[in-house]
């Protein structure tokens, strides 16, 4: 049984041969699915210039879900602070906010969104990364300005993390914390450990809470859910050494080129850490997950193309929270 509340985090996979235009129709018919289905947040992830995933703005987004959903919270997880003007990223969520009151997260992380350092610079104007400081005076900025837009309503804060560093920026802010488990797995546990430690109560938040994001392939054979795990694992393979991102394989394409040896015990050891199988399988490494972590709530995050399997997938995982293992 997985009696915590369940998320679903958006990454709008672009499958060789498709279009992002298909990743679009996708994402709208997993969404309204994701609602009817009893999902408490749906949040878009800010990626550019990626030939396996979409480069889709995450306020758009959630501006389309949200007016074409009845009950789902929606948001940005996240919405990358570097990229952007603080004051525009208040005025983008608190304006959503006001449309749709209650309903509304406003995820903040650090990364650039892309491996293309091209295409990094252009989003930073032609700026170095951003450094720990500017990127909590950024932080606090977005904060700071959330009020003086002068909406009244105002969308809920978190800070993406996935390390100590963005863990402890979270703590000192007094921010719930969205933590990317599917990232980096191993400094889960460890960060948010430090996380509750050092946590400062403010009025965004007055107590630790935690979100883990895990990247989660439910189907109803174990066969089955490695097939569609397979084109996220040659992606994560290449990634692993090293090598730029490319088109999101199919599944018969994936299984025609299977991982070397040493790339499929890297790929193994990250996805012992994930949720993949069956409904009994998934459902006991989802508990496993949130007891070792302490976690408040569960993000599930599914790289499958195919919008039919996808929601196959959430819906098997939402069957836990009904009727058990």
């Amino acid at each position: 049984m997985v009696d915590l509340p369940l998320s679903a985090l958006e990454v709008s996979v672009v499958e060789d041969g498709a279009t992002p235009a298909d990743a679009l129709r996708n994402f709208r018919t997993v969404a309204g699915e994701l609602d009817r289905l009893g999902y408490d947040r749906l949040w878009f992830a800010e990626h550019h210039h990626s030939p396996a995933i979409g480069a889709f703005p995450p306020v758009l987004l959630a501006a389309h879900t949200a007016a074409t959903t009845a009950r789902t919270r929606v948001g940005s997880g996240g919405v990358l602070a570097p990229n952007h003007a603080p004051l525009t990223v208040a005025e983008q969520f608190a304006t959503l906010a006001a449309l749709h009151p209650g309903r509304v997260d406003l995820g903040i992380g650090r990364g650039p969104g892309t491996f293309h350092e091209p295409t990094a610079r252009a989003l930073r104007r032609g700026a170095d990364p951003a450094t720990d400081e500017e990127y909590r005076g950024d932080v606090a900025a977005i904060l700071g300005f959330l009020d003086k837009v002068g909406l009244g309503e105002l969308p809920e804060p978190w800070l993406l993390a996935s390390s100590d560093a963005g863990a402890a920026l979270a703590a000192a802010l007094g921010l719930p914390v969205a933590f990317a488990h599917h990232i980096r797995p191993d400094n889960t546990v460890t960060a948010l450990e430090r996380y509750r430690d050092a946590f400062r109560p403010s009025r965004w938040c007055p107590e630790p809470r935690v979100l883990v994001c895990v990247e989660t392939v439910c189907a109803d054979t174990e066969e089955e859910a490695a097939a569609l795990a397979g084109p996220m694992d040659a992606i994560k393979a290449g990634l692993l050494n090293g090598r730029a991102e490319t088109p999101f394989p199919t599944p018969a394409a994936a299984a025609a080129h299977p991982l070397g040896g040493r790339d499929r015990e890297a790929v193994a050891a990250f996805a012992a850490h994930q949720a993949r199988g069956t409904r009994e399988a998934v459902g006991a490494r989802l508990a496993r997950i949130a007891e070792d972590t302490g976690a408040d709530e569960l993000m599930l995050v599914t790289p499958v193309f195919d919008p039919a399997a996808r929601v196959r997938s959430f819906a098997l995982v939402a069957d836990l929270r009904t009727n058990g293992t």
